[in-house]
Parts: structure tokens; C-alpha cells; sequence
């Protein structure tokens, strides 16, 4: 198991948790803002350790993910708890309970074992925030490599410097969610903060792990040209062109339910910013549309998707079939 102590630190008489970039300063029996991490006695426990509330054989497609093992699948799991608010959030069934006892009780050994009975490549740690719960992630993780397998977060991107540096050799991939471009709607709508976000996006980077990027493109939030704009020139600046942005359509859901779904049109639009911005690699997605990855140099197809599911794979050892171009990666 994970040494626990590696995640908080002693202040006083509290302990200050180092899972994530609120760094909650808790008294003995005081529970953070995720909900589940807690000063026992002096030292931090995660209440959702090995307490799995969502366990499905995923595309890994789903996560999303289209530059890494592409039509392969993920184990994926999850617990409860979340270290953000998000009102529109489409898991809140889980992401915003506290609730515990009806989970599965697993222990990393058995994950492990459903992932190579399922014939998954991977296990991701999805659903709710698994930073959080990166105590017991890491467990499974560790374990998971010692039978070939990859790992993937798929996160808000609130890691701790200290965590996203303990991830390395032990985490593959991330998808992380960029939700906007407004540090006021960040703390006061989301209660996490855009800097930190941006922060551990440079820093995954840094460390060579591979990264996708996520905008659920909620109407009248963060919809507009200037703020697409930005969250595209981010990535294609500060990351690199290659680095793939998934556009989502929203729909009504939690706290949110007055507003329409997001339109075709701007998802349409926010693909041409980022085309303008120069990304190579830009996905639509919750819409019926093609999301397909085309060669950067010759403009040829070279994974075609429906769905979730490739029905073509052009891509030879990292490369374009066509024109032998360095598609940006993780292939095998």
C-alpha cells in the first residue's frame, strides 16, 4: 500500500492534505472540501479507499482518449467525492455524494484481476475526481504495471506539484478538463482555480506524460470567441499543436437545467478557433457528427470513427500510411 504520509503534511495541530491545490489545513476529525479525505487521529485517511461506486469496460475512446491505444479498452472506475462544484456536472450523481456504503468494496489486487479477465489495456480512474483518491489509485496502479498494463486520470486538473511528481512511473495518460478561461468563474462557480489548472497542465507536460484536453462548451459561460480563443492558444502555445482539444456539447443536467443543449454551430465554431489557433488535432464531441484523426501534412484520414469505434486505423508505427508523417501518440 501507499505510504499515506507521502499526501499531507503536520502544521500545528493540523494536518494540511496535499492531494490537491486546495491544501486543506484539517483538525482532527475534519474532512476536506473533497468530502473524503480526513485528519484521523493526526494523520490523513481516504474514506473511499477501495470503495468503488462505478466500475465499467470502457472504449478508451470514451475517456476521451484518441491518441492513445485507440480502439482498445479501459477498465474504468470510480468512487464518490469531488475536490470542484461544477453545477452542470454530468456525474454528480456520484461526483457531489458523500455516500459510501453502497459501493463495491475492492481491493487493488482485484481490479487488476477484472481488468486482465476483461482483456483491458488500461484501468482509468474516471467518474468523479480521482485525485482525490489517488492514495488508492496509485495502489491499483502500481500493481497494474507489474502486469503490463497503462493507467490513465481522467481529471479537473487540480493535482498537487507534489502528486503530479509522485505520478511519475506510475500514471501513462490524462485527459484534463479545461472548463474555461476565467479565473472569477473558476473560484466562484466551479470552487477550483484556473491557474492551478494551467500550472499542472505545463508541469504533465514537463514530465513527458501524454495529455488530452477537454471543453465542455456550456452556452453563455464560456462560449464566446475571446474565451475559446484563449483556452486554444494556451494549448497550442504552451502545451504544443499536437496536444488534441475534445469539444463537448452540454446538455441540461444537476443544477443545471435552464439552459439549452450547446448548438452544432458552436461546436463548429469552436473547431475553427482552434484550427486558427493552429492545433492539429481537434474532436467534436456528445454529437452525432465524424470524429475522425486526419494527417496533419496530407489531409488523409487516418483513423475513422463512429461512435466510439474505429472502423479504420491508418496509422503504421506511429506514422502516416500515406505520407509517413509523426502522428503524436501513444500506439502501442
Amino acid at each position: 500500500m501507499s505510504a499515506i504520509s507521502d499526501f499531507y503534511r503536520v502544521k500545528g495541530d493540523k494536518i494540511v492534505c496535499t492531494l490537491c491545490r486546495h491544501y486543506c489545513q484539517l483538525k482532527d476529525g475534519q474532512v476536506g472540501v473533497c468530502g473524503v479525505n480526513k485528519n484521523s487521529g493526526g494523520k490523513l485517511e481516504t474514506l473511499v479507499y477501495g470503495k468503488v461506486s462505478a466500475l465499467n469496460v470502457d472504449p478508451i475512446e470514451k475517456k476521451p482518449l484518441y491518441h492513445f491505444l485507440p480502439g482498445s479498452t479501459a477498465l474504468s472506475i470510480g468512487t464518490v467525492g469531488c475536490n470542484f462544484k461544477c453545477p452542470f456536472c454530468q456525474n454528480w450523481q456520484i461526483s457531489q455524494s458523500k455516500e459510501f456504503d453502497k459501493s463495491y468494496n475492492l481491493t487493488p489486487q482485484e481490479i487488476v484481476d477484472l481488468a486482465l479477465k476483461y482483456k483491458s489495456k488500461t484501468i482509468a480512474y474516471t467518474y468523479n475526481e480521482p485525485t482525490i483518491f489517488y492514495p488508492f489509485a496509485k495502489d491499483v496502479a502500481l500493481l497494474a504495471k507489474k502486469k503490463g498494463l497503462k493507467n490513465i486520470f481522467v481529471s479537473n486538473g487540480f493535482e498537487t506539484p507534489e502528486v503530479i511528481e509522485d505520478m511519475v512511473g506510475v500514471i501513462d495518460a490524462f485527459n484534463i478538463d479545461i472548463k474555461g478561461f476565467n479565473s472569477s468563474y473558476y473560484k466562484k462557480v466551479l470552487k477550483g482555480g484556473l491557474d492551478g489548472v494551467l500550472d499542472t497542465l505545463k508541469r504533465l507536460k514537463e514530465k513527458n506524460f501524454w495529455v488530452e484536453t477537454t471543453t465542455l462548451i456550456v452556452p453563455g459561460d464560456n462560449d464566446s470567441d475571446e474565451e475559446l480563443s484563449k483556452i486554444a492558444n494556451f494549448i497550442a502555445k504552451e502545451l504544443d499543436v499536437d496536444t488534441p482539444w475534445h469539444i463537448s456539447a452540454f446538455h441540461p443536467d444537476y443544477k443545471v437545467l435552464d439552459k439549452d443543449s450547446t448548438p452544432l454551430e458552436t461546436l463548429k465554431r469552436a473547431y475553427e478557433i482552434g484550427k486558427d489557433a493552429g492545433l492539429n488535432y481537434i474532436y467534436m464531441g456528445n454529437v452525432a457528427l465524424p470524429s475522425n484523426t486526419i494527417c496533419p501534412k496530407c489531409n488523409n484520414i487516418l483513423i475513422e470513427r463512429v461512435g466510439y469505434k474505429i472502423v479504420k486505423n491508418d496509422i503504421v508505427d506511429g506514422r502516416c500510411k500515406y505520407c509517413n508523417e509523426k502522428i503524436a501518440g501513444v500506439w502501442k
